[in-house]
């Protein structure tokens, strides 16, 4: 039994590395943070939907076998309770990746990343809502409807990790798993005031699917603060034989990575990366948020790499990989299916050799000029997303400062030009709109330098000393 007071409200104020180390002393069980995530799941999940599937007893079956072990042979996660995006298999729970196709599967065996999770000693007790395939920056489907987001339920959580995003802002989670294409954990990450990471292609190992080397999208953590998120790559990270592009674990972590003292010496901030219209006001509170890393005595510059080709390479890229992975879905299930994922699969049917050779050629540029951009700078900073929330029952952007957008993706551009590059990053919360709305910023390292995101991110978290991190009551507005 526990020796201290563990309020649902005291438990789920404090931070992830809080709560373990409180688990890992004894002073209060896996029980207890399952008690408490209960409690406010009840409290607060109605007006929001962030996490549709829950399932306690499962959780508290593991608990218990957890808890049967010595507290030194329970992992370094020491039975946190950790919430699974359902694009992610869980054995025995749920699992419907958005669709009415799969509406009703429950699988017989867990993703890698949810083994090596549970390995850690991490115990999964819920799926967070994700738009149908995770298509789409817009967390709605048809099985269980909208995300809404707390900062005022009335607009979009964004997607697809939007269920993971709103769970870690209302208290609902600690640590929650994301995914990111074209950025569906920084997106959510900039409308929720939380922290969302894209690391680099290969560092969390996950079930292989076709095809099978894909490098586009990639799995990751995102937490309520830089150093809950850092931790929580820690755990998840590392080489699996069943992923082929996975990365061996490093030798040092990367929540050692922020205690290192480390500081940019000249940083590049881009508005809008070149080829994408922002929000005027997003824009200016990210750029007055990137100017303070002159504090750290970095040199603060407006500069990007060229991501001129970014929309034609990507558009086919993303076409490409949802017709070789979904076509099997077209051809028996079309009813089934939204019209943007069907309009993907399409697209991808369609494109030629030639244009697929084109998007591949285009992507190698823009890598290798990112490679060269990266050697005189140590970070690039832009916005996490170009506007801020907007209504849920609106589809996705479809302009933006005059701009009308050529199809549902468009407006993602200042993260899937990112996503191209293969570079890891952080989103973190950087201001509010002048109605009192989050706006994200990414931080963003060369290739395969996600310790370097996480410890600039870290830093300019520190910097800012903004009042994000702590859950909020959602604020149902209609």
């Amino acid at each position: 039994m526990s020796q201290v007071s563990t309020r649902s409200d005291d438990l789920i104020s404090q931070t992830a590395l809080t709560v373990i180390g409180r688990l890992a002393k004894g002073e209060i069980t896996p029980l207890d943070c399952l008690d408490a995530l209960e409690a406010r799941v009840a409290a607060v999940e109605a007006p929001v939907n962030a996490l549709p599937t829950r399932d306690f007893g499962r959780a508290r079956t593991l608990a218990q076998a957890l808890m049967a072990r010595p507290l030194a042979e329970r992992g370094p996660l020491c039975g946190l309770p950790v919430a699974i995006k359902d694009l992610t298999e869980v054995a025995g729970m749920r699992t419907t990746f958005g669709s009415p196709i799969f509406a009703d599967h429950v699988p017989v065996r867990s993703d890698p990343l949810v083994e090596r999770l549970e390995a850690e000693g991490g115990i999964v007790y819920a799926k967070t809502n994700t738009p149908e395939f995770g298509a789409g920056a817009n967390t709605f489907n048809e099985v269980f409807g909208p995300t809404r987001n707390p900062w005022d339920t009335r607009l979009s959580a964004s997607g697809s990790s939007g269920g993971s995003a709103v769970a870690l802002a209302t208290g609902t989670a600690w640590l929650a798993h994301g995914s990111d294409l074209g950025g569906s954990l920084r997106n959510p990450a900039s409308f929720c005031g939380i922290v969302g990471m894209r690391p680099s292609p290969g560092r969390v190992a996950t079930q292989p699917a076709a095809p099978m080397d894909r490098l586009l999208s990639v799995q990751g953590p995102m937490a309520r603060n830089v150093a809950d998120c850092a931790f929580f790559l820690d755990m998840l990270s590392g080489e699996d034989i069943r992923d082929p592009v996975s990365l061996p674990k490093p030798a040092s972590g990367f929540l050692a990575a922020l205690g290192t003292g480390w500081a940019p010496k000249r940083v590049a901030f881009s508005a809008d990366l070149g080829n994408t219209p922002v929000d005027a006001e997003v824009a200016a509170i990210c750029r007055a948020a990137a100017a303070r890393f002159a504090e750290a005595g970095a040199i603060v510059e407006e500069a990007h790499p060229d991501f001129s080709e970014a929309h034609e390479s990507f558009n086919t890229l993303r076409a490409k990989g949802f017709a070789i992975s979904k076509k099997a879905l077209l051809d028996t299930h079309r009813d089934k299916l939204k019209p943007e994922v069907i309009w993907n699969i399409e697209k991808g049917l369609a494109l030629t050799m030639d244009e697929i050779t084109r998007a591949e050629t285009q992507r190698l540029t823009m890598y290798q000029r990112t490679l060269k951009f990266f050697g005189a700078y140590d970070l690039l900073l832009a916005p996490g997303t170009i506007v801020p929330p907007f209504p849920v029952e609106q589809r996705y952007v479809e302009r933006c400062n005059g701009v009308e957008f050529d199809n549902y993706v468009h407006w993602l551009a200042i993260a899937y030009a990112i996503t191209l590059v293969a570079c890891p990053s952080v989103c973190i919360p950087c201001g509010f709109t002048s109605s009192g709305l989050p706006v994200g910023l990414q931080v963003v390292a060369r290739p395969r330098a996600d310790a370097t995101a996480l410890a600039g991110a870290h830093l300019l978290e520190g910097l800012l000393g903004l009042p994000f991190g702590q859950p909020i009551e959602p604020r149902v507005r209609s």
